[in-house]
């Protein structure tokens, strides 16, 4: 890649992130009332989490989903094709099933949050390394197996919520569901100590990422050893995917989307910048989105108040 390209794709990320600043001043200052201080503060206290976690749920969405399409070597797969939203649905009802919604683990969100991590990212990491090896990286055979993982995990939480105690769903309902504005902010400090331990441990496998989609033996002749980095790799999708998702619900559809928007907008192989891209176009999707459902549309739609006079027609 030549380097008037490399200066093109910055400039494109600078005007990425400018509109995610842009995003982020508008979703924060639109409609606050600034001339009472209290009013402030209370917009300020309520919108700031809210923020906090758009942009980490876009950036562990975005760099997932883009890393794992960059694993299989195919650009039309998401985590959710193969039944990663429904193995944390599954997980987090199981514990809440069997230790109960008054528990300890189910009461405190980080310990909550711990135990689904470490669950979810044990369990995938063996299941989903050994589906590709066996199916040897071949997209077809991988997607139909998600397929039925999907059903089958999906089946058995659907199973455990119909025995469960209704009290006990109805608590669990609130973490099943995506939902800006049922977000979990108690967790903010754990996922950002966990994304920052992931992209740490993770840093060799990551400058190798343009070396792995070259395919398993022209890595290997390169030096690398494939099967591990893979299994790393799987193993911090697994843990972003687990952070977007207990923090708003199963949202990964996404990053097919903002995935595939950075390969067509940056058109390179260099998943410094592709990673980059989708995480700021995440970013500018969510707050964005969630600018005009919050604060422009909800002032833009009309309200019909009743007139107590009026008799009804019927």
């Amino acid at each position: 890649m030549n380097s008037a390209a490399i200066r093109s794709n910055r400039r494109k990320l600078l005007v990425l992130a400018a509109i995610v600043l842009l995003c982020a001043a508008g979703y924060m200052l639109v409609g606050v009332n600034f001339s009472n201080p209290k009013l402030f503060a209370y917009a300020m206290k309520i919108r700031t989490p809210k923020l906090v976690v758009m942009l980490i749920t876009a950036f562990s969405i975005g760099g997932a989903s883009l890393v794992f399409q960059s694993i299989i070597n195919n650009t039309i797969v998401t985590p959710c094709l193969l039944g990663m939203n429904s193995l944390y649905t599954l997980i987090h009802t199981a514990v809440v099933f069997f230790l109960g919604s008054a528990s300890i683990v189910a009461t405190n969100a980080n310990l909550s949050f711990g135990v689904d991590v470490v669950l979810m990212g044990i369990t995938a990491t063996i299941l989903y390394n050994w589906i590709f090896q066996k199916t040897k990286h071949n997209v077809l055979y991988v997607l139909l197996v998600g397929t039925v993982l999907t059903s089958f995990f999906s089946s058995i939480q659907t199973t455990l919520t119909r025995v469960m105690d209704p009290n006990e769903y109805d608590t669990l309902l609130n973490t099943l569901v995506a939902s800006f504005s049922n977000i979990n902010s108690e967790i903010i400090l754990f996922s950002l100590v966990l994304l920052a331990g992931v992209i740490f441990a993770l840093r060799k496998e990551l400058a190798l990422l343009d070396v792995l989609t070259l395919g398993k033996e022209q890595a290997i002749n390169l030096g690398v050893d494939y099967d591990r980095c893979i299994r790393r790799l799987l193993l911090g999708v697994t843990l972003c995917i687990a952070v977007a998702t207990a923090m708003v619900g199963p949202i990964s559809f996404l990053g097919l989307i903002i995935a595939n928007l950075s390969r067509q907008l940056l058109k390179t192989f260099r998943h410094t910048q592709l990673v980059l891209g989708s995480a700021l176009f995440g970013m500018a999707v969510l707050v964005g989105g969630q600018l005009i459902v919050e604060h422009v549309y909800s002032y833009s739609v009309p309200v019909s108040i009743p007139n107590p006079n009026q008799k009804h027609p019927f």
